[in-house]
């Protein structure tokens, strides 16, 4: 089965709900993400749980109910389903029908945000920086938008080595280091290169930063990219961005950007973890103006594909062997 470019599959991942703020105890919520309907509500123990949105009774959307404890209650009938999807109580009588269930989806807090996988377990965890595992770390959303193509075409502007030349205006040319972790549910790409001294961008990126770059993509689960900028090099610490994407329909993706940095002690680490995010959402703003509107004006269709594009084809092969989950609409039956 193709997965990639596919608005048929949602493969099984980390996806966006809403940020954690917007969510405060003993409250709940529905949302729309990737074609589904789910309801998500926070617990009196604090912990978030995500339920599809509608009873199995008559339907009502358990977005418009009641917490209570930790189960959530139907506005309709006082149905209450548990963090599995059970039905613990229905007031009207004692006997609980066995279908009265729903399918329950893991839920993780991380980055500011409450993140959905749509199983009732997760094998592993949001993804992470390497560089940033074990540390607190700081982190800052900026405004989601909008693109015109599915997001495996947006993924792949990190390790797209022609239209860094192109379109940023940067003549380097770059080494492909890959490694896969052992689900196979991400993959990073490394790339490296020398600054040339063809235009002023590229001599003072030498000047400041050093005679060689280097960056990483890290993917996971086809569906978040981690962008590590300023690798090695003089003057700074690595910069680092999240792409959350999430298919909203057909011809639509939203992408959520999220600045993460160390978080650093002191007057002092708190302004320089400030500038690190504030560079780092400069630097996201200059590449995504340069090519925003390509990807607003595509229909991805490779005939030709050049040496220089290997990373692409990497890229389309890792997601190829991804898992489809429950929410595709393609193999919903299987459920």
């Amino acid at each position: 089965m193709q997965i990639f470019n596919n608005w048929n599959i949602i493969t099984k991942g980390w996806y966006i709900a809403c940020p954690s703020q917007a969510l405060s105890p003993g409250k709940a919520k529905s949302v729309e993400m990737c074609g589904q309907k789910i309801v998500i509500f926070r617990g009196e123990d604090g912990k978030v749980r995500a339920l599809d949105a509608y009873c199995p009774h008559l339907g009502t959307d358990l977005g418009i109910g009641q917490v209570d404890g930790n189960w959530i209650r139907c506005a309709f009938h006082h149905w209450a389903f548990d963090e599995t999807g059970y039905c613990q109580n229905i007031p009207c009588q004692s006997e609980i029908p066995a279908e009265a269930k729903l399918p329950a989806y893991a839920t993780e807090e991380k980055y500011g945000f409450i993140w959905i996988y749509p199983d009732a377990k997760a094998p592993e965890g949001v993804v992470e920086f390497d560089e940033l595992k074990g540390k607190e770390i700081v982190s800052q959303a900026d405004t989601a938008f909008e693109r015109s193509c599915h997001h495996h075409i947006c993924m792949m502007n990190g390790i797209d080595a022609q239209h860094l030349k192109t379109i940023h205006h940067l003549d380097i040319k770059m080494e492909l280091s890959l490694h896969t972790n052992e689900l196979g549910t991400q993959i990073d790409f490394t790339m490296r290169g020398e600054f040339p001294k063809t235009t002023l961008r590229e001599r003072l990126g030498q000047r400041f930063l050093g005679s060689s770059y280097e960056y990483s993509m890290r993917y996971a689960h086809g569906c978040i990219g981690l962008l590590t900028m300023m690798k090695n090099v003089r003057l700074f610490p690595p910069l680092h961005t999240i792409y959350a994407y999430t298919a909203i329909a057909p011809g639509r993706t939203r992408i959520q950007p999220i600045y993460i940095t160390e978080k650093r002690q002191g007057i002092v680490g708190y302004l320089l973890s400030q500038f690190l995010l504030l560079c780092t959402r400069l630097a996201y703003y200059m590449l995504r103006d340069e090519d925003g509107k390509i990807y607003d004006n595509i229909r991805f269709n490779p005939q030709v594909l050049l040496s220089i594009d290997t990373p692409l084809t990497q890229y389309m092969q890792y997601v190829n062997q991804l898992e489809p989950s429950r929410w595709s609409p393609s193999v919903k039956d299987e459920y």
